[in-house]
C-alpha cells in the first residue's frame, strides 16, 4: 500500500477531521489553513520544491522549528500568534500520526515541540476622549469615511471580534427599536445577539443602504462589494488612530488594533458597573474567567478596594545594612 502524501494527508485533515469529525467553525478552518499555507511556502522555499511535492520528511521538527523562528524574526509575530500556529501544526500531526506509521518518529518529534511561555500584559484600551477622537477621524463626506465610521462605532460599542466584523452581513443587523442587535456566530460556534445603542442604530440606519442591496452582502464591504479582509480592517484602524492622535496625543502611546476596540467595549461595560459574567456573555467568552483580565486593567475597581482597607499605624523609615559587603550587594 502506498504511503499517503502530504497533499492527501492535508486534504483528509481539512475535509475529514476538521470538516466532518470536529465540525470546526469557519474561523478555525481559516486560521489552520493560513498556518499550513505559510508552513508549506516556507518549507518549499527551503527545499526548492513546490508545496505539492513536499514529503513528511520535508516537514520534520527541524523545519517546523525553523518556521517558528521565521515567525519570530521575519514576520515579527507575537508569542501568542506563534503558539496558535504551533497548535494548528500539532493538530495536523495528531491526525497524521496513525496514518504514517513508518514516519511516526517525525510526527512525534514535531508534537514534542513545546508551546512558549509568555508574560500576559495588562490589556490596552481607549479612554472616553480617545474613543471620541477615533470615531471623529474618518471623513464622513466620503463613502469610505462613512463605512469606516460605522465600522469603528459598531466595534467599539459591541466588542465584536475582527473575524465577526468582517463576516457580518446586512441581514445580521437588526435596527428596529426595541430589540436592535447584531447577530453573530463566534468561537466554538456560539451564536449570540449583541444589543445596539440608539446612537449606533442611527449610524447603521444611514450606512446600511449604502453597503449594498443584498441582505446577504457584507455590512462593511469594499468598493467592489466584497467582504473586507482582516488586514484591510487592521490598516484602517491604524490609519484612523494616527489621525485621531493629532487631536488626542495620548493615543500615540498605544498600539491601536481592532482587538483594542474590543477591549475598549469591555472596559466601558466594566466602568459602568456591569458584572463580569454579563460581560463574558456580551463578548462571547466561553468562561467568565477569561473576562477577569479586565478586572486587572480597571484601576478604579482596585482603588475602590484600596479605599476600604484601613491604614496601618507606621512611620516612614529606611533600612541601612550594617555590613560593607551587604551594602555593596544592596547597591547592585
Amino acid at each position: 500500500m502506498t504511503a499517503p502524501t502530504v497533499t492527501s494527508l492535508l486534504q483528509g485533515f481539512f475535509t475529514q477531521r476538521l470538516g466532518r469529525q470536529l465540525q470546526a467553525s469557519p474561523q478555525t478552518v481559516s486560521a489552520y489553513r493560513d498556518t499550513i499555507k505559510l508552513l508549506l511556502l516556507f518549507a518549499g522555499q527551503k527545499t526548492n520544491k513546490a508545496p505539492s511535492g513536499l514529503t513528511i520528511d520535508d516537514l520534520d521538527a527541524l523545519t517546523v522549528g525553523a518556521f517558528l523562528d521565521h515567525l519570530d524574526n521575519e514576520r515579527h509575530n507575537s508569542t501568542a500568534t506563534r503558539n496558535a500556529r504551533l497548535a494548528a501544526i500539532h493538530s495536523f500531526y495528531r491526525y497524521a500520526l496513525p496514518l504514517i506509521p513508518d514516519r511516526a518518529h517525525t510526527a512525534s518529534q514535531v508534537l514534542a515541540i513545546p508551546q512558549r511561555r509568555h508574560d500576559r500584559a495588562i490589556v490596552s484600551y481607549l479612554t472616553g476622549p480617545e474613543t471620541d477622537a477615533l470615531l471623529a477621524a474618518p471623513d464622513r463626506t466620503t463613502w469610505h469615511g462613512r463605512r469606516d465610521h460605522a465600522l469603528l462605532l459598531t466595534t467599539v460599542q459591541t466588542g465584536l471580534r475582527l473575524s465577526e466584523m468582517t463576516g457580518l452581513t446586512i441581514q445580521d443587523v437588526t435596527t428596529a427599536m426595541p430589540g436592535a442587535a447584531v447577530h453573530t456566530t463566534g468561537k466554538g460556534r456560539r451564536e449570540r445577539a449583541t444589543p445596539l445603542t440608539r446612537q449606533t442604530v442611527d449610524v447603521l440606519r444611514t450606512w446600511l443602504p449604502e453597503a449594498g442591496p443584498s441582505p446577504s452582502g457584507p455590512a462593511f464591504p469594499t468598493r467592489r462589494g466584497t467582504p473586507m479582509s482582516a488586514d484591510a480592517v487592521q490598516r484602517l484602524v491604524a490609519l484612523h488612530a494616527a489621525t485621531a492622535a493629532l487631536a488626542c496625543p495620548s493615543i500615540t502611546s498605544k498600539h491601536v488594533t481592532p482587538h483594542t476596540l474590543r477591549h475598549t467595549a469591555a472596559m466601558a461595560l466594566m466602568n459602568a458597573g456591569v458584572d463580569t459574567s454579563v460581560i463574558a456573555l456580551w463578548l462571547g467568552h466561553k468562561s467568565a474567567v477569561t473576562t477577569h483580565i479586565y478586572l486587572h486593567a480597571d484601576m478604579s475597581t482596585k482603588e475602590r478596594a484600596l479605599a476600604r482597607v484601613p491604614t496601618t499605624n507606621t512611620t516612614p523609615g529606611r533600612y541601612r545594612p550594617g555590613d560593607n559587603l551587604i551594602a555593596f550587594l544592596e547597591q547592585l
